[in-house]
């Protein structure tokens, strides 16, 4: 929302206040609170008929500041509000006659007070950006309205990343962004998760805490600043320290809620029934048949809308003119080791049995003259489930507890983003800050009761719609996207910039949902799907199924699948290590190389976990251009080397495609190609990678509950390369890539093939030396 008519004008029918004039600093514990006038006091005369803003610095957790504008304090405080850590925080408090500063951890903030109103925020020795002279303002608009905003200094040549899901570009300088969650597809500037929380190439993040609209200038009102905004008399935000990017993102989920572990078998292929095709058991296993039969590995299927029956979504029944004997089939699909998930969203049709029920004991949202809120969009006199009420969670989950109890594994939470707001919820939330925060409370009254039911670390969702601390109730995916290569473009920049806005776990539908891909579309989606944290096959009004495009679709579905499973023991650990440090698997380049500029801008390549680059492919030629930073990568697909530092410009086919592994890297292969849920430990075969003289590298284990069962560490020095385990592995081995000249082992023996030099642990071997 812009205020401003240039640089020295303010837009007609706004008038704006700043801070300029400190005129006290009052420090109450571990809180201080400066009072700045907002024109010069030369007299005591001038601080008549004026107006006092304060700005309040305090911590919730180590390098985390919180900075708390108010005009009238008065007010009342709304809810929702996001659900914040607070820990036991260390604050150092030095306090002269030229400044003031305010530390917590390595981050602080510095206020001048002969400047007029100038406060630095700095990491280390290191400036991440500061508020500055006219840069906050208290603002009166049209018809008694009332705004808060901060400008936030930005640096030459720094990006700003986040903000949620967005399919804008990348870099988000220049763009102007409403934190308003809307069901606007992925081809337009609106988002389904909206979050406002940002990144900056810098290495710091900037986190408002409103759950209503927050609207961002980012560059663009003024270019030489980030501008954020609210409605109200009070504006709160955080500044988040942190040596580099990844730290930034730990502290940040600290504060806002780390991402729960999803189980192993999520990561596998889910199949769908797609949205708007006809479908019943039939049809089912003629999908899950076709898959045995040509050896592609399935792990969910997944039933979308039409499992219930049309002009009721949701009565949570099954279609019985479809689906006679729905537990007898949920039965055989899970004999044959399929994970079942099905479509659910917040919304009760008047033709559904529980709106009669809802609207009875008051579990339906309504309006201020107590009828139910209800409108024709999606389905025909549809209402919202109020999940404010106690009463109406419990009944809600009591619906789904029958579902879960036939055999159904997961949910797919559609929805949650029209949320109306001339609306009354049960404990008297404010509607404008439950239209983004109405979706917090949909997905964890689901998963918390999937938790309940199945049981910690086998809840999981299929989410669209999130805010703030929404990433503790993984998988979301990326909403409704088109079946074509600027469309599976957009997508990736919407799933690297929620990301970087806290989210550890992110899918798409492979392919597109709208139309009906192309081949060459399909097979390179499905390249690009398998190398994400999840991949769902999934469209609108035509089967996903490869051999409805070509053969080679098959053969390139299984090629990728199988590589996914293997590669299980490598991206179960990356998925603990977003949960312990909310570090996505998916990783825009610059979250760890920031300190390579080129990687600055890159929105399509990324890194899945911390050795794997990818770089898809967006068109039919099979051309890539990609970026790979300095040092000897290695291609994991035909195990070319090359030299980083450089772009490069390729050409592949369907069965291959940049997939490069980092210097340096040990990557633990699994023995089974056919499902993503097997023992890591067994039969684990350890891939080293271009490590250099005096570097180690290392490879942890995990089991299905996310606990380390085993770490393999790999050290050179000069022409000995010793491998030392610990934990309970059994059956392992190491591959050398690259590497032939083997001249002795010992605790092992050697054989040479294509990838390298393969190295058989002896039995009860725990340490093997290799003599190159």
């Amino acid at each position: 929302m812009k205020f401003t008519d240039g640089y020295w004008m303010t837009r007609k029918g706004y008038t704006m206040q700043h801070p300029m004039d400190i005129r006290d600093i009052v420090r109450k514990g571990d809180e201080v609170t400066l009072y700045a006038a907002t024109k010069r006091i030369e007299r005591k005369g001038d601080t008549l008929n004026g107006t006092l803003l304060k700005a309040t610095l305090s911590s919730p957790i180590p390098n985390v500041i919180k900075v708390t504008f108010n005009h009238h304090r008065g007010g009342v405080v709304g809810s929702p509000q996001f659900e914040l850590a607070s820990l036991d925080t260390a604050i150092e408090v030095e306090d002269n006659e030229q400044h003031l500063s305010f530390q917590s951890g390595e981050l602080k903030a510095t206020v001048q007070k002969n400047k007029g109103w100038n406060i630095s925020f700095d990491y280390g020795d290191r400036h991440l950006t500061g508020s500055v002279h006219r840069g906050p303002g208290y603002i009166n608009g049209p018809e008694d309205s009332v705004f808060f905003r901060e400008q936030l200094e930005l640096g030459v040549g720094e990006y700003i990343y986040g903000l949620g899901e967005r399919f804008t570009p990348f870099v988000k300088n220049g763009q102007a962004v409403d934190i308003w969650n809307e069901d606007g597809g992925t081809s337009s500037e609106q988002a389904y998760k909206n979050i406002p929380f940002y990144l900056s190439s810098r290495g710091y993040g900037v986190f408002v805490n409103h759950p209503e609209r927050v609207s961002y200038e980012i560059a663009s009102e003024n270019v030489s600043k980030v501008q954020f905004s609210v409605e109200g008399e009070t504006l709160e935000y955080f500044i988040i320290g942190g040596s580099n990017p990844k730290e930034v993102l730990d502290n940040y989920t600290t504060l806002t809620g780390k991402p729960a572990l999803p189980p192993a078998w999520t990561f596998g292929l889910w199949l769908t029934t797609s949205f708007t095709t006809d479908y019943d058991e039939a049809t089912v296993n003629h999908f899950v048949d076709g898959m045995a039969e040509r050896d592609l590995p399935l792990s969910v299927f997944h039933f979308d809308c039409f499992w219930m029956r049309e002009y009721q979504w949701c009565d949570f029944k099954w279609d019985e003119r479809m689906f006679p004997d729905p537990e007898g089939m949920l039965k055989r699909l899970k004999d044959r080791g399929l994970k079942i998930c099905a479509w659910i969203n917040p919304y009760i049709a008047e033709k559904s049995y529980l709106f009669d029920e809802g609207m009875e004991h008051g579990y339906l949202v309504k309006r201020a003259d107590g009828s139910v809120w209800q409108w024709d969009m999606w389905q025909a006199g549809m209402a919202l489930v109020d999940f404010t009420n106690p009463a109406a969670v419990e009944w809600y989950q009591s619906k789904l507890k029958v579902l879960i109890d036939q055999g159904v594994d997961s949910f797919k939470t559609d929805f949650g983003e029209r949320i109306p707001t001339d609306v009354v919820y049960y404990d008297g939330s404010d509607p404008v800050k439950m239209h983004n925060y109405y979706t917090f409370l949909y997905n964890k009254v689901v998963f918390e009761l999937l938790e309940e039911q199945l049981g910690v670390n086998e809840a999981a969702l299929f989410a669209r719609s999130a805010t703030v601390g929404g990433q503790q109730f993984p998988v979301h995916w990326g909403g409704d996207c088109s079946s074509t290569f600027e469309s599976m473009a957009e997508s990736l920049r919407g799933g690297l910039s929620l990301g970087v806005s806290g989210f550890g776990f992110w899918s798409h539908d492979i392919s597109g949902f709208e139309m009906t891909a192309a081949p060459s579309v399909y097979k390179r989606w499905v390249q690009f799907g398998m190398l994400s944290s999840h991949s769902r096959l999934h469209g609108n009004e035509s089967y996903r199924v490869p051999w409805l495009f070509d053969e080679e679709s098959v053969d390139v579905l299984r090629k990728f699948t199988k590589l996914k499973c293997k590669l299980m023991p490598y991206l179960f650990d990356a998925a603990v290590t977003a949960t312990q440090q909310g570090v996505p698997m998916m990783r825009p380049m610059v979250l760890d190389f920031h300190h390579d500029l080129a990687t600055h801008t890159l929105d399509r390549q990324y890194m899945f976990g911390d050795s794997l680059l990818v770089a898809p492919i967006f068109n039919e030629h099979g051309e890539a251009s990609y970026y790979v930073p300095a040092g000897q990568w290695t291609n994991l697909l035909t195990g070319d080397v090359v030299e980083g530092g450089r772009w490069f410009q390729e050409t592949y086919d369907y069965m291959n495609l940049p997939l490069l592994v980092k210097p340096g890297s040990l990557i633990a292969f699994g023995a089974d190609d056919s499902k993503p849920d097997y023992h890591y430990a067994d039969g684990l075969q350890l891939h080293l990678f271009a490590l250099a003289d005096g570097q180690t590298a290392s490879a942890q284990i995990v089991n299905m509950d996310g606990q380390s069962v085993g770490n393999v560490t790999a050290t050179r020095t000069g022409n000995m390369i010793e491998f030392t385990t610990t934990g309970s592995l059994t059956n392992w081995s190491i591959v050398l890539r690259g590497i032939s000249n083997v001249a002795s082992t010992t605790g092992g023996s050697s054989a040479t093939s294509e990838e390298g030099t393969i190295i058989t642990a002896d039995q009860g071997t725990t340490t093997i030396r290799i003599e190159l």
